[in-house]
C-alpha cells in the first residue's frame, strides 16, 4: 500500500458514512414535523440529497486536480468571498434576526462557508512562502487584519459561530508552521477579549451566554433550546428509543434538523450513537493529520491541517454547546446537519485532502541540472553521489596501485 494510501480511505469511508448517516438523520429529523403541519415529508430528504450528490461529484473532482494550484488561486477566492460577504449584508434577506444567505434561484448559498475555504487557502499559500510569524507585530500582517476583516464581516451579519471556526482553524495552521506558542495565547487572549465585548454589547448574545450558565433559571425562555436538548440526550439512554420514535423534534427542539441534530440523534440512537459519531470524527481527525504529518510540500501540510480541523473543529463545538459545557454558537454539525452550502463546501474539502494524500509525498524533491543538454531536472543529491561514487572509485584505483608498489619492493 502506497503511503498516504491508507489514510485517504478512511477518510473516504468516513466522510461518505457521515454523509449517507446524515441523510437518514435530516429524514428522521424533519418527516414528523413536516406530516403534523401538513407539508411534504421528503422536502428536506430530497434537497439534502441533492445537495449531496452535488458535494460527492466536487470532492471527486477536487480529488483528481492538482491541489498546488490552489496556491495561484488564493487572492481570488479571498476577494470573491470577501465580496460576498459584502453582498450578503446588502441583498441577503432577513432570516430570524440575521443575514447569512444569498437566493440563486430555488438554492439558498451561505457565503460564509465559502469563507472558510478561501481562508485556509489563502493562509497555506502565505505560509508556504513566508516564514511564520515569531511576533505579535509579524502576525498582525497581513494575517490579523485579513482576519479581523473576516471576523468583522461575520460579526455583523451576525455568525459569531463561524467567526469561532476560523480563528481555531486560523491558530492549529500557525501552530503548524512554527509560531511560537507564547505569541499565539497572546493573540487568542485578545482575540477572546473582542468576543467577550462582541457578546457583551449585543443584548442576544449575552442572554445566550448567561442561558448557557443557569439553563433551567429560564426554561421556556432563553434556556429553552439548550433544557430541550438536555432532555433529548438524557431521555435516549444507552441505545435510544429507535430510528425514528423520537418526541424532541416535533416542535420542541427548536433547530433539531441543523444545530440540535446531535441531540436528535441521543434521543433516537442512545449513547452508543453519540459515541459512534463523535468516534467517526475522532478517525477523521486521525488520518487527516496523518496527511498532513506525511506530505512534504509546505502548502500542501498546512492547507491539510487547516481542513481537517475546519471540519472536527466545528463538529468539537457543535458537540460542547448540544452538551451544555459551551454556548450556543449556530455551528452545524459537519456532514450530519441539514445545510447545502455546509455540506457541498465540506466535501470540497475532502476532496482537496484526499488529493494532498496522494500527491503531497508521490514526487520525490529535484532541482533542474545544468549540465543534461536537455535541461531536464535531477534528483536531489544525484549529482553528489555521483561526485561521491566517483571519489571513492578514485581512492581505490590509488589504493591498490599503492599495494602493487609495496609487493614490487618487497
Amino acid at each position: 500500500m502506497r503511503k498516504g494510501e491508507l489514510e485517504a480511505r478512511i477518510l473516504i469511508l468516513v466522510t461518505l458514512a457521515l454523509v449517507a448517516f446524515g441523510i437518514v438523520m435530516v429524514y428522521s429529523t424533519t418527516s414528523a414535523s413536516a406530516a403534523v403541519g401538513g407539508a411534504n415529508p421528503n422536502y428536506y430528504l430530497e434537497r439534502q440529497s441533492v445537495y449531496a450528490v452535488l458535494g460527492i461529484t466536487l470532492m471527486v473532482i477536487a480529488q483528481r486536480w492538482d491541489y498546488r494550484r490552489l496556491m495561484a488561486l488564493a487572492p481570488m477566492l479571498v476577494l470573491t468571498s470577501l465580496g460576498l460577504l459584502v453582498a450578503v449584508l446588502v441583498v441577503g434577506p432577513a432570516i430570524n434576526g440575521a443575514r447569512r444567505w444569498i437566493s440563486v434561484g430555488p438554492a439558498v448559498f451561505q457565503p460564509s462557508e465559502l469563507a472558510k475555504l478561501s481562508l485556509a487557502v489563502w493562509m497555506a499559500a502565505h505560509l508556504a512562502r513566508h516564514p511564520a510569524p515569531r511576533t505579535m507585530h509579524e502576525l498582525a500582517r497581513p494575517i490579523g487584519a485579513l482576519a479581523g476583516l473576516y471576523a468583522v464581516l461575520l460579526i455583523v451579519e451576525p455568525d459569531l459561530g463561524t467567526a469561532i471556526a476560523l480563528l481555531v482553524m486560523l491558530a492549529a495552521m500557525l501552530l503548524v508552521a512554527g509560531t511560537p506558542a507564547r505569541v499565539l495565547g497572546a493573540a487568542l487572549t485578545v482575540a477572546g477579549a473582542l468576543g467577550t465585548a462582541a457578546i457583551w454589547f449585543e443584548p442576544y448574545r449575552r442572554a445566550r451566554f448567561f442561558a448557557f450558565l443557569h439553563p433551567w433559571h429560564d426554561a421556556q425562555g432563553t434556556g429553552f433550546q439548550i433544557v430541550q436538548a438536555m432532555i433529548g440526550m438524557g431521555s435516549g439512554g444507552i441505545f435510544g428509543v429507535g430510528l425514528g420514535q423520537g418526541v424532541q423534534k416535533i416542535f420542541y427542539l427548536p433547530e433539531a434538523h441543523t444545530d440540535m441534530m446531535l441531540a436528535n440523534i441521543g434521543e433516537e440512537l442512545g449513547l452508543l450513537g453519540v459515541m459512534t459519531v463523535i468516534g467517526a470524527y475522532l478517525l477523521f481527525a486521525y488520518a487527516g493529520l496523518k496527511v498532513a504529518l506525511g506530505c512534504r510540500d509546505p502548502f500542501g501540510k498546512r492547507l491539510a491541517v487547516g481542513l481537517t480541523v475546519l471540519v472536527c473543529g466545528q463538529a468539537a463545538v457543535n458537540v460542547a454547546a448540544v452538551m451544555g459545557v459551551a454556548p450556543l454558537t449556530g455551528i452545524p454539525l459537519p456532514f450530519l446537519s441539514y445545510g447545502g452550502s455546509s455540506l457541498v463546501v465540506l466535501l470540497a474539502s475532502v476532496g482537496i485532502l484526499l488529493n494532498i494524500a496522494g500527491r503531497g509525498n508521490a514526487k520525490a524533491g529535484s532541482v533542474r541540472d545544468r549540465s543534461r543538454r536537455d535541461g531536464g531536472a535531477r534528483p536531489v543529491g544525484a549529482r553528489s553521489r555521483g561526485r561521491d561514487d566517483g571519489a571513492r572509485s578514485v581512492r581505490d584505483t590509488r589504493r591498490v596501485a599503492g599495494s602493487r608498489r609495496g609487493s614490487a619492493r618487497s
